[in-house]
């Protein structure tokens, strides 16, 4: 009789152990671990422990809303049980050896606010319907191989305040829903293989503090509107093909730090600022 009492309350206690998450999360946690090699990661999970103890795993109200396991060695793909986190807020991955596409079922996690992949060798099309996670204030997937154009549906993400895209393989224009993202602090899309002209309605990002474009195929004239985005403070646009001399570009920033145009584009006497009509060839 005391070994059964003995049996019932260790079952009970491993019961209570996993008790703190809901089933479909545990096993979404366990699919990232596996699909990822967790028993290599630096800082691994000991799976016969609340998940509470998990290394990179916040709870609350027992459920998951933050995942950060950064410079972990995690090596693999994401799996598709990703979107069982239903009430995930953050997501950073970063620094890392994972590959492949992301998977689509990622776009439904709509209470994601932070999202994190750069450094990693993630490939493929950036997913179509991105603009999903309406929650979004982060998205940062810089410094790995994504290729094809940027989604138009990213401008749905009107509460996104970080975009960096840079040192990808990212080709095509700009979209113009990107003028939708009204919250817009840092655009950075340096070193990929983006062309076109700047659109004009680039001045309603008006709360822009960082524009990065270097190491592109952008041409034309500025727009004389980059003027009034007068909270500025990082405006990067060497090694593209803009015509014109830009060089009173800086002194009308007034709170412009690093500011960076190629040779061509800082001499004579006269800056051309005026607007050009949008490029609106597709």
């Amino acid at each position: 009789m005391k070994t059964l009492k003995l049996t019932l309350l260790c079952c009970l206690l491993s019961a209570f152990t996993f008790a703190d998450v809901s089933q479909s999360e545990k096993d979404a946690l366990l699919a990232l671990y596996n699909a990822t090699n967790g028993k290599s990661w630096n800082t691994s999970w000991d799976i016969d422990q609340p998940i509470s103890n998990w290394y990179g795993v916040t709870l609350e109200d027992d459920k998951v809303v933050a995942i950060n396991l950064s410079f972990n060695n995690l090596d693999g793909k994401l799996p598709s049980e990703i979107s069982d986190f239903k009430s995930l807020r953050v997501l950073n991955l970063s620094f890392n050896k994972l590959k492949g596409e992301l998977p689509i079922s990622l776009t439904s996690l709509s209470n994601l606010e932070e999202l994190k992949l750069f450094s990693n060798s993630f490939s493929g099309a950036i997913p179509s319907n991105i603009g999903n996670l309406t929650n979004l204030k982060t998205l940062e997937l810089y410094n790995n191989d994504f290729f094809g154009e940027i989604p138009s549906s990213i401008g749905k993400l009107s509460k996104l305040e970080s975009l960096i895209l840079s040192s990808n393989q990212l080709i095509g224009k700009l979209p113009s829903s990107i003028s939708d993202l009204k919250s817009l602090k840092v655009l950075s899309l340096f070193d990929n293989s983006l062309l076109g002209t700047i659109p004009s309605s680039i001045v309603e990002l008006s709360q822009l503090e960082e524009l990065v474009l270097s190491n592109n195929a952008f041409y034309g004239n500025l727009p004389g509107e980059l003027a009034q985005l007068s909270n500025l403070k990082t405006l990067l646009l060497s090694n593209n093909g803009f015509k014109g001399n830009y060089a009173a570009l800086k002194d009308k920033l007034p709170n412009i730090v690093d500011f960076d145009l190629d040779e061509a584009n800082t001499k004579g006497s006269l800056a051309t600022l005026d607007a050009e009509d949008d490029d609106d060839d597709n």
